[in-house]
């Protein structure tokens, strides 16, 4: 009984000066944990499929420099580098069919 009396235990959150208490739940605990990408990574917002690679790997790369063509939700998203340098890795190749947070390009800054 006590594990579960420490399951339930009530958590304190602040908003706009105000004091609350409330139960977390089953979905929230057992969430992905955020963490800060790299500067570099090329990650995929959305799920869906790669229509055209503009880069190889070991090309450079400016920033705002276009990578590749993705589509998803019926659209064209074209996506850009985010930093100079030198691309290390490539994830995807034309065609593949990619999940959300799919690290597409990984790029190391000048």
């Amino acid at each position: 009984m006590e594990k579960k009396e420490k399951d339930n235990e009530y958590v304190d959150f602040v908003v706009t000066a105000r004091k609350y208490k409330t139960l977390l739940t089953e979905k929230y605990k057992n969430r992905k944990m955020w963490h800060k990408p790299f500067v570099g990574d090329v990650i995929a917002h959305l799920p869906g499929t790669i229509v055209k690679l503009e880069v190889r790997e070991g090309d450079e790369v400016e920033a705002g420099q276009l990578l590749l063509i993705h589509q998803a939700m019926k659209m064209y998203n074209r996506v850009v580098a985010p930093v100079s340098g030198f691309i290390t890795k490539l994830g995807v190749k034309e065609g593949d069919k990619i999940a959300k947070d799919h690290l597409m390009v990984k790029i190391e800054p000048k």
